[in-house]
């Protein structure tokens, strides 16, 4: 005599845990369950569920991304590269409008809408699809780089859609030939007035001085790289010696700090946050990828500690030589090119490093390689990281039918 079936609530509960145990960065696993039958659906969308994945997992996955260069290449094309199987999430600019990606954190995607009169700047979360459109700050843009947040104090980031959120503008201000910030909240609509570095940070002052030596005359260039925010600081960088620009949200300053070494002055960086939440700075020379965090000494002082040396030679190809940049008719020097450190995604812990072969991640643990996306001009990486789950759209309303 056969033995009877397990309980149906044995057999859901089952199914539960494995469904648990999808990997968050390919989502197409847990779509595919969810057309499987109105029962897993319903499971899929509960919102017990979704906090148990999103806990189960920890930190957002990698989703996607976008990418700035340097104003001499001009704007990237309007694409949101998906590092998954599912499909590019629809960009704002795919209907032909030019427009340049300036962040990606915590869900978001901050674009400035380069031609589109009534809106300057919007905040897009591909995952739901909401759209939040602003002006751009009170200042005249000379070159600019910019972060969005969420603004909810105590979030752990794992699900704020929907939340209010904030933007932080640090650029060179074309009329003062000074670096300024401003910052806009979402729930009061407005900019904060702005603030600018000056002599009065002495690390600034120096860095100015020695600059007019070398040059008589300075303008300090903010660089369009991905910001790296810890708790209430915001640290962009400026193009001579790769300096560190810090905004402090708390006390609304403008500081600046020193890189790790003067041998960084020309090179790709990323800034970083590291696994203990200190500020990090990641730099390519030669074959090796150097690692450095921002420690408090036993006097009490921060100071750069290199913490890795990553070998790159044997696991990161380039030498496509006959490769032809997109959009330019400039071939790819690798030389100059070689291996580029070109942004870095928090929580995952991997490194982008771009080459004349294509776009790579690096994880810093355990120095897994993956190609994730084509050869192309890449400058600072924007890393798209949330949980993708059935339960927007179509989907969730099927779901809740009887």
């Amino acid at each position: 005599m056969a033995p009877p079936p397990p309980p149906l609530d044995l057999i859901a509960d089952v199914a539960i845990e494995i469904f648990l145990r999808f990997p968050p960065d390919e989502p197409e696993h847990l779509f595919r369950a969810a057309f499987v039958c109105k029962h897993w659906l319903r499971v899929l969308c509960d919102p017990i569920f979704r906090r148990r994945y999103r806990a189960f997992h920890g930190a957002p996955p990698l989703l996607g991304l976008l990418h700035r260069r340097q104003l001499r290449h001009g704007d990237p094309a309007a694409r949101f590269a998906s590092t998954t199987s599912m499909p590019d999430f629809p960009h704002p600019g795919s209907g032909g409008r030019r427009t340049r990606p300036l962040d990606c954190r915590h869900g978001r995607v901050l674009v400035h809408m380069l031609e589109k009169e009534d809106v300057d700047l919007l905040v897009w979360d591909p995952v739901t699809g909401d759209r939040h459109a602003f002006p751009q700050p009170d200042m005249e843009l000379l070159i600019y780089a910019a972060a969005v947040f969420c603004a909810v104090e105590g979030c752990d980031h794992l699900d704020c859609h929907g939340d209010p959120f904030g933007v932080v503008f640090v650029a060179t201000d074309e009329h003062d030939e000074i670096i300024k910030a401003s910052v806009y909240s979402s729930e009061t609509g407005a900019w904060s007035v702005p603030v600018s570095l000056d002599n009065g940070s002495e690390f600034y002052a120096k860095h100015r001085q020695d600059a007019i030596e070398d040059e008589l005359y300075y303008i300090p260039y903010v660089q369009p790289r991905r910001a790296a925010i810890i708790r209430d600081d915001i640290y962009f960088t400026l193009r001579r010696d790769n300096a560190i620009i810090k905004y402090d949200r708390g006390h609304n300053c403008l500081s600046m700090i020193d890189p790790p070494s003067p041998n960084v002055g020309n090179s790709r960086i990323s800034l970083m946050v590291m696994e203990d939440s200190s500020l990090g700075f990641a730099c390519t020379e030669g074959f090796s990828l150097f690692l450095w965090s921002r420690k408090v000494n036993s006097e009490g002082a921060p100071e750069w500690v290199q913490i890795r040396v990553l070998e790159l030679e044997a696991t990161i190809p380039i030498d496509n030589v006959d490769y032809v940049m997109p959009e330019t008719t400039m071939s790819i020097d690798h030389l100059e090119f070689g291996r580029s450190v070109v942004g870095f995604a928090e929580g995952v812990d991997v490194i982008f490093i771009s080459t004349d072969v294509g776009l790579f991640t690096i994880e810093i643990k355990s120095g897994k390689v993956k190609k994730v996306d084509k050869p192309g001009v890449y400058y600072s990486v924007l890393p798209y990281m949330s949980f993708c789950t059935p339960d927007r759209g179509k989907l969730l309303s099927i779901a809740r039918t009887p």
